[in-house]
C-alpha cells in the first residue's frame, strides 16, 4: 500500500479564512483512485480542476497572477470544480 499524502497539510497563519487554494490537497487524494485502478474517476477530478482554473474563477493566489480573473473563496472554488466535473 502506497503512502498518499499531500504536500501540506495545513496553513497555520489562514485557519478559518476561507481563501486557500486546495490544488495540491485535491491533486494529492487523485492518487487514491489512480492507485486503484480508478482511472476515469481521477481523470474527472484532474480536468474539472483544471476546467475551473482555465475559467479564471480561482483562489486568492492565482487571482493576482490573472488578469480578469475571479476571486472565490475555497468553498466556492471547491464548488466550481465540482460543477465542472
Amino acid at each position: 500500500m502506497p503512502f498518499l499524502k499531500p504536500p501540506m497539510e495545513r496553513l497555520p497563519n489562514m485557519p478559518g479564512l476561507d481563501k486557500v487554494n486546495p490544488g495540491s490537497l485535491i491533486l494529492s487524494g487523485v492518487m487514491m483512485p489512480e492507485y486503484m485502478g480508478w482511472d476515469e474517476a481521477a481523470h474527472s477530478i484532474v480536468t474539472a480542476l483544471s476546467r475551473t482554473i482555465v475559467s479564471k474563477k480561482v483562489t486568492y493566489d492565482f487571482e493576482r497572477l490573472m488578469q480578469g480573473a475571479t476571486l472565490l473563496k475555497t468553498s466556492e472554488f471547491a464548488t466550481e470544480i465540482i460543477g465542472n466535473m
